[in-house]
């Protein structure tokens, strides 16, 4: 063997001493998974649970108002809509609470009152505030609703004063409380300015269809009515399509139909919003009947800016009449009757 081999397997013998006898190396440090963490330091962690589409103008306006929280910096906010009403709306609540645990949960329990009810009752720690027809239950549970009858009662007015045929319709969702009183304040409004007027009321039983809701519209203008009131979603578009003039409901729907849409009853939950974000951050919340915060007193409800434009000979001496009887009910000098029993399909006799 020659002298070259041997001195290079001695020196890998020797290097291989060397490493049995060094210490093992530190492994390289892992990092762990990213994980979830809470809402951002000052934020609420808020979860909006719909039951219909958020193109729905109830759910909408509920959306917006969290949304501008959102915007504001005060909330963080994550939510699921057309949740609907065949039971899914306890499994997803349930989900929630269990996985994000919000601070806040919003949304409507109209059509899924039990089921919310007794999701809140087993996350006591979570402010749940819910559109319901119920009463608030301890430790959790808030109510509200849209008590928009004040500004129902001025389109009404604009809607007596534009009728050239003296029918008017309107399309409803549901016979409840909660829609009664808009359509019956609107009712009385038309009926205050033009006491020959006709409002024929509709109702699809749905919340959200905006194909029956436009069908039962064509219908209405079928039967001579020339101005529509859309307390849901779809009568617009039938207004339009026929050149004549309709109301909005919930939100300022001007921009659905610019030279039909005369004005409508707006529902602002801002005040609602954030009167809970400010108790559930001060850690006094309690269970209450939030409807003050929805009527016009607290900026809950208001009429939408009066849209000059519309197609339908609206004048300055009719918008003024109007403005008059809005400055009443703002200075409580006036004061809009609540009725919640059905309308009848024809108000002609009543």
């Amino acid at each position: 063997m020659s002298r070259k081999i041997v001195l290079v397997l001695a020196v890998l013998v020797l290097a291989a001493m060397l490493a049995a006898c060094a210490p093992p190396a530190t492994p390289a440090p892992v990092e762990p998974a990213a994980q979830p963490g809470p809402a951002e330091a000052g934020k609420l962690a808020v979860f909006g649970a719909y039951a219909t589409a958020i193109e729905e103008p109830w759910d909408g306006v509920i959306h917006a108002a969290l949304n501008k929280a959102k915007e504001d910096g005060t909330i963080d906010y994550t939510y699921t809509d057309d949740i609907g009403y065949a039971g899914d709306m306890e499994r997803v609540l349930r989900e929630v609470a269990e996985k994000n645990k919000p601070a806040v949960i919003f949304g409507d329990a109209f059509g899924n009152e039990e089921a919310v009810r007794r999701v809140a009752k087993d996350y006591p720690d979570i402010a749940f505030v819910f559109g319901s027809g119920g009463g608030p239950a301890e430790p959790n549970f808030s109510v509200f609703d849209n008590w928009i009858h004040e500004p129902a009662y001025l389109s009404g007015m604009l809607a007596g004063g534009l009728t050239k045929s003296n029918v008017i319709g309107v399309v409803g969702g549901l016979p409840v409380p909660e829609v009664n009183r808009i359509v019956n304040a609107f009712t009385a409004g038309a009926q205050s300015i033009n006491p020959e007027v006709d409002v024929k009321t509709t109702f699809i039983n749905s919340w959200f269809d905006p194909a029956a809701a436009k069908e039962a519209a064509l219908a209405q203008i079928d039967a001579g009515a020339d101005v529509l009131f859309a307390e849901r979603f779809g009568v617009i578009e039938a207004a339009a399509e026929n050149g004549l003039c309709s109301f909005g409901n919930m939100s300022d729907q001007k921009d659905l139909a610019p030279e039909s849409v005369v004005s409508g009853p707006v529902w602002n939950m801002q005040p609602t919003v954030d009167y809970i974000v400010n108790q559930v951050s001060a850690g006094s919340y309690t269970a209450q009947d939030l409807k003050d915060f929805s009527m016009v007193a607290k900026g809950g409800a208001d009429l939408a800016p009066i849209n000059m434009g519309v197609t339908c000979g609206l004048t300055q001496e009719l918008v003024d009449q109007v403005k008059a009887k809005e400055d009443e009910i703002k200075s409580g000098l006036f004061r809009v009757d609540i009725t919640e029993s059905p309308p009848p399909a024809s108000s002609a006799g009543q």
